[in-house]
């Protein structure tokens, strides 16, 4: 039993390494994918090498043995003429040879060499080139795909850092705003003797909006940096689309009642179907979406209409709204953090211009997508797409 027991060990320990090795032999493979040619390659530098190597001793063993034999057959001046002609011969060939070498292995290692410095110094525009198909230009096609690689890496990195000053600058505007305004009638209500209560009641009603804007900038603020960094908890499972939508638009109906606007909401799918997802994060991006429309359409007469429909393996919820449209130039910008088409207006309605930024990133976490259309004085519709699960 115990020698069982070690032979399985054995057998195991084997096969863990026969694993351990394919699997190194795989990583090492995907190094040498995408050259051309890969299996017509000679070793030519090893070749050379050995050339050099052998090539002079050769060389002279050969050119002794051939004055031996003229020596013995010829007489001394035709003896002198074909030594001359030998070495003639043999210069040439040589030069031949390390003007060859020079082209395929010198000027090749040189060129990679600068780069090499480039690299050190900063620069990561360098680019080596070489045309030759060898062990050289391999290793010169790896340098190059490294400093490609260094290149992307560099302009992410300035990408990012433009971001996030970006970003503080928009916080600290977005901030300084509400708080100056804050400190202005809270100072008007300290030093107002004789303040009149209706104007203190207007003074503490405005206080009291510009904290609920503050404190919906810092939540918002707070939940697209979690979705930034990739650290936002989703409590996924797998919901049937057609109940859990119209249960949403029974709630969103209800409020924009409230609010003396309609909603529409049109279920065309044939049959229901099972999507895996969050279903808070996901009302989030469909109520994002309608404040926005409530932010940007009319006071009065507001119409959203939302249709489930299914396009392909995907869950399609339409929104379209009646508002004033989004100007063209305008619209690529619109998913952009912190970006208000209307400064002004969206300021009153407690917009911290995350809300679209947020819903994107909602729904691209789930692997789906948002689009957007729209037209000056036609409405804007927007269209999330979800993967069925399975």
């Amino acid at each position: 039993m115990i020698n069982m027991d070690k032979r399985n060990k054995r057998m195991h320990y084997f096969i863990e390494l026969k694993r351990r090795h394919k699997r190194h032999q795989e990583e090492f493979g995907h190094f040498f994918e995408g050259i051309e040619c890969h299996h017509s390659y000679h070793r030519e530098f090893h070749r050379m090498h050995k050339s050099v190597k052998y090539f002079r001793p050769f060389a002279l063993l050969f050119n002794l043995l051939i004055l031996f034999l003229l020596f013995q057959l010829v007489g001394l001046k035709t003896i002198v003429v074909l030594i001359a002609i030998l070495i003639i011969a043999k210069e040439i060939i040589q030069v031949l040879f390390f003007l060859r070498l020079e082209k395929r292995i010198f000027k090749p290692i040189e060129e990679l060499r600068n780069g090499v410095e480039e690299i050190a110094k900063g620069n990561y525009e360098v680019k080596v080139e070489c045309s030759v198909s060898n062990e050289i230009g391999l290793l010169v096609y790896s340098f190059n795909e490294m400093a490609q690689k260094l290149r992307e890496g560099e302009k992410i990195k300035a990408e990012y850092e433009e971001n996030r000053k970006s970003l503080i600058a928009s916080i600290s505007h977005d901030l300084k705003t509400p708080i100056t305004s804050i400190q202005g009638y809270i100072e008007a209500i300290l030093e107002g003797n004789g303040l009149l209560t209706e104007n203190k009641d207007k003074y503490l009603q405005i206080i009291h909006h510009n904290i609920v804007y503050v404190n919906k900038l810092i939540d918002d603020l707070f939940l697209f940096t979690k979705l930034d960094m990739q650290k936002l908890n989703f409590q996924f499972e797998t919901v049937l689309i057609k109940a859990y939508m119209s249960d949403l638009m029974e709630e969103f109906k209800f409020e924009l009642e409230e609010r003396q606007s309609e909603l529409i909401y049109t279920d065309d799918l044939e049959q229901d179907f099972t999507v895996c997802m969050d279903r808070k994060r996901i009302q989030q991006a469909v109520r994002n979406i309608i404040g926005n429309a409530l932010k940007y359409g009319p006071e009065e007469g507001l119409v959203i209409k939302v249709e489930l429909l299914k396009h392909g393996d995907f869950a399609c919820i339409d929104i379209n709204d009646n508002g004033p449209g989004i100007p063209e130039d305008k619209l690529p910008y619109i998913f952009n953090r912190f970006y208000r088409v209307d400064n002004e207006r969206t300021k009153d309605l407690v917009s911290t211009g995350l809300g679209l930024a947020i819903a994107r990133e909602l729904v691209e976490a789930h692997g789906g997508s948002i689009a957007v259309s729209s037209a000056e004085g036609s409405g804007t519709r927007f269209i999330i797409t979800l993967p069925f699960a399975g």
